[in-house]
């Protein structure tokens, strides 16, 4: 290799360097800007999201309050029926109390009316939609909750009912097959 090809070599080299440093340098400048873009659209995200969440939080607490309306209606129109004619099928009760709560020694519960005369107790669940797991629930937990909140009426005739404005089949006859009596909206026209 001659001198004058040697330094051809070296220029040629010190040109494809700066080459090089040139895009290096447009590369570093892009990586900055997509750096900067991410943060901006993570940003944007980020506020979307949250006004995402904030709406649906508006939506829950509007489906809570319909679902709590219509359990509001549903409890007072049984309870507001029962005062009226306080009978489970042919055992008249004297004393009728709605949303009756307690707490004792770790078990909490509240049931939503409860009737009683001098030996009988009725308990009555109210549901807007009945289903059968609700009966289910009511037989396995609300009963013998409710033995162990009120020892007092444990010597009385206990009778379970299940109310609602719409009791499905299935949930009836679970409801019957337990021995509880089943109360639905009427009307008289």
């Amino acid at each position: 290799m001659t001198d004058l090809e040697l330094k051809e070599l070296v220029a040629s080299l010190a040109i494809a360097q700066k080459e090089t440093a040139k895009q290096m340098a447009e590369t570093d400048r892009e990586i900055k800007e997509l750096g900067k873009y991410q943060k901006e659209t993570f940003q944007e995200i980020k506020a979307s999201q949250k006004e995402t969440d904030r709406k649906l939080d508006k939506v829950a607490k509007l489906v809570g309050s319909v679902t709590n309306n219509q359990s509001d209606v549903t409890e007072e129109f049984f309870f507001n029926s029962l005062q009226v004619n306080p009978h489970l099928g042919d055992i008249k009760f004297d004393d009728i109390m709605p949303n009756l709560s307690k707490t004792k020694n770790g078990v909490k519960d509240e049931f939503d009316i409860v009737m009683t005369n001098g030996n009988s107790i009725g308990i009555i669940e109210v549901k807007y939609k009945v289903h059968s797991k609700d009966i289910d629930k009511l037989r396995d937990k609300k009963i013998t909750n409710f033995r162990k909140l009120f020892p007092i009426y444990n010597k009385y005739k206990m009778y379970v009912g299940i109310a609602g404005f719409h009791i499905n089949n299935e949930a009836e006859k679970n409801a019957k097959a337990n021995g509880f009596f089943v109360l639905k909206r009427y009307c008289e026209v």
